[in-house]
């Protein structure tokens, strides 16, 4: 298997090209957790993989609490399903608040203090009242805690760790959040499960994947990613790769389709962000210049990054403008084209 192979392999497993969900929270599920800080891109990588969806169906599941949206994994914002919040938050918050400590004790952030602002939140949201941002704060400056500076911020990261608060519905386009407890299930996995579980999840929906990559994308410590790794083995197949060891689902077909095929993904998609060697899903002739940009929305073509794209969303139609890094001939300029076609219908059905 070469770099090329392992990119087709990697978009059909992603359900990028692959067979699509017919619902929101079946994909989240699925991927185990979607890197979403940036909302908008976001929930396009949600749109890629389904059936049929639109830019407010996504809201509408984020709304009714189909997926939530917090801080999990890596110290930045995922789309989770409620059934998984609980546990991948027990497995990945103490490296988020370890790697954090340093700004913690900058911004004069103890245990105190947190649970100070934990117990504020918890009060200001019951009887499922959603808060939004300026609401929030205002909540915690009653309370007495400082909001100044970037001690907002990590108030309500560490809020979303304890497992006091998670997102709630949009206000128009203003964020909120709700009390954790009101939209998420208790569940508690022991933590060699947990890994295997999270193991799983990764090499079925990311593989061919690396431990390294896993490592990567989970944030766990080494010692961890690899035991997760060792329990899940039974279900998964290797494959050897110029001396590296890849492990994707057992008996997942090899995709051989050579049809040219192209997709507008947005800004930190999955196919890009969860692996730590992105090298393979890069079109080599644009290595050095794609690797830079690899986190912008990106244009593939034939499987691989060929450049990358932007939007501007007017009242009557979405401008696309598109940047491959060298010329297309006619048929991958028609495949972007049905492509972007794609995202129009998603951002204006």
């Amino acid at each position: 298997m070469n770099d090329l192979e392992i990119a087709r392999q990697r978009l059909y497993n992603q359900r990028i090209s692959g067979e699509k969900f017919k619902k929101t929270a079946d994909v989240v599920k699925y991927l185990g957790a979607v890197q979403a800080q940036d909302y908008a891109g976001a929930k396009w990588a949600l749109g890629l993989r389904l059936q049929k969806s639109s830019d407010s169906s996504i809201d509408k599941a984020m709304a009714n609490g189909d997926i939530i949206r917090t801080h999990v994994l890596r110290p930045t914002w995922h789309f989770i399903t409620p059934a998984d919040a609980s546990w991948m938050i027990d497995l990945t918050a103490p490296r988020i608040n370890a790697a954090a400590g340093t700004w913690f004790r900058k911004l004069k952030l103890d245990n105190a203090v947190f649970r100070q602002s934990n117990d504020a939140l918890a009060k200001a949201l019951e009887g499922g009242k959603q808060l939004n941002r300026a609401e929030v704060m205002a909540v915690l400056n009653h309370a007495g805690v400082a909001t100044d500076d970037l001690r907002f911020i990590h108030l309500l990261m560490r809020a979303e760790l304890d497992k006091v608060i998670c997102s709630g519905g949009r206000q128009g386009k203003q964020f909120t959040y709700a009390l954790f407890d009101d939209r998420v299930p208790p569940c508690t996995l022991p933590k060699e499960e947990a890994l295997a579980e999270l193991a799983l999840r990764y090499f079925i929906s990311r593989g061919p994947a690396t431990l390294q990559d896993f490592t990567w994308w989970s944030g766990l410590a080494t010692v961890d990613a690899k035991l997760g790794l060792e329990i899940a083995k039974p279900h998964l197949a290797k494959m050897n790769v110029e001396s590296r060891e890849y492990w994707m689902a057992k008996d997942t077909p090899v995709i051989n389709n050579k049809t040219p095929m192209a997709h507008l993904l947005p800004a930190f998609d999955e196919f890009a962000v969860a692996y730590k060697d992105r090298s393979a899903i890069v079109n080599p002739k644009y290595l050095k210049l794609a690797l830079h940009v690899i986190f912008n929305p990106s244009i593939i073509v034939n499987n691989q990054v060929v450049g990358t794209w932007k939007r501007t969303v007017k009242k009557d139609a979405v401008e696309i403008i598109l940047n491959p890094f060298g010329k297309l001939n006619k048929i991958q300029a028609g495949a972007v084209e049905i492509a972007a076609g794609k995202y129009r219908k998603f951002i204006q059905p």
